[in-house]
């Protein structure tokens, strides 16, 4: 016998024919590429313009470099670059590996569910039966954070993050990205240039670009919710019963906390994408440097880090997805009203 849940998880299903990348997923999935891209085109336009050409500087006194350390190029950059590197241009805009990447996650996404959701059974089995396992997973996990009413609202957005996320994460781990591309032979081996696939979070713009997208969301649900009034009085507004100077007081006291709690709220974009970026970058440095570490048997070095790096893939993507949904919550969180007294 399905239980209620699982009724609310096949409803769920069923209401977006693509499954967990449903409808709405299938648009947060389109803005994110929208956001991803004018993020990337604008950084490389900017990296483009402040960009020091090999060769424009030189030493022209040897007392300019340190005593006693080899004399370097600063041409030669150890260890994955931290921009994403350009492959391909489609009618002006620079196509990268990241973004390769993550549209390959996106599409393997949208066709699994596809595939899963095309003949549901009562009794799920196989595919869908991991499916609806992971999807009510999700939806008790957000409901006990923020409550049945915003989990109906909102659990579209943090299924898709927290999924997407995921799979771009383990992604990045699959052989072939980062070590697949162009490049040039040299007396230590093939050294890779300017590879096809890059782990889709170690690059900024994309971490950036999920952030900015929950944070139009967010504003989004905090007016649905509480209104214009509600979302100012939830900054600014004293909380309490005061009266005479100690409400002047408190009225003084929670406007500063709230233009403090402003300031926050605009940094939090930022704190989002580059906590997850950096996470995400790291590890992928990391087993670049265990390959190197030992020639000829890189490989078995990096194996626990592998699946160290597995295990992070899942923190990162529980921890976007967690505060996202604490953010959520503190904003559209409703007074409780005084129980009525009984005669």
């Amino acid at each position: 016998m399905i239980d209620r849940v699982t009724r609310r998880v096949q409803r769920f299903l069923i209401a977006y024919p693509v499954g967990v990348m449903g409808k709405a997923s299938v648009q947060l999935a389109v803005v994110l590429f929208v956001s991803m891209t004018l993020v990337t085109i604008a950084a490389t336009h900017r990296t483009d313009a402040t960009t020091i050409s090999p060769g424009s500087v030189t030493f022209s006194d040897r007392d300019q470099e340190p005593e006693g350390l080899p004399a370097t190029t600063g041409q030669e950059e150890h260890g994955l670059s931290q921009k994403a590197d350009q492959i391909a241009h489609v009618f002006g805009f620079p196509i990268t590996n990241s973004m390769l990447v993550s549209w390959i996650v996106a599409v393997c996404l949208i066709v699994f569910a596809q595939f899963v959701t095309r003949n549901m059974k009562q009794v799920p089995e196989g595919a869908q039966n991991f499916l609806e396992w992971l999807i009510e997973g999700l939806y008790k996990f957000i409901q006990g954070i923020i409550g049945p009413h915003l989990a109906e609202r909102t659990f579209w957005f943090f299924a898709t993050v927290f999924i997407f996320i995921l799979s771009a994460n383990w992604a990045g781990l699959v052989p072939g990205v980062g070590s697949i591309g162009w490049g040039h032979e040299t007396s230590e081996g093939f050294k890779i240039d300017q590879p096809w696939f890059r782990g889709a979070n170690a690059d900024v713009n994309m971490t950036l670009a999920m952030s900015l997208v929950f944070f139009a969301c967010w504003i989004v649900w905090a007016l649905r919710e509480v209104g214009p009034v509600g979302f100012f009085k939830e900054l600014f507004a004293p909380k309490g019963e005061s009266t005479g100077a100690l409400r002047l007081l408190m009225i003084v006291v929670f406007f500063v906390a709230g233009c403090l709690e402003v300031i926050s709220i605009l940094f939090r974009p930022v704190s989002l994408s580059f906590r997850l970026y950096g996470n995400i970058f790291a590890g992928e440095n990391m087993l670049e440097a265990m390959v190197k570490l030992v020639p000829h048997f890189g490989w078995l070095v990096q194996i626990p880090f592998f699946f160290l790096e597995l295990l992070m893939g899942l923190v990162q993507a529980l921890v976007f997805t967690l505060l996202t949904a604490v953010f959520t919550l503190l904003i559209c969180q409703h007074e409780e009203e005084p129980a009525p007294a009984r005669a």
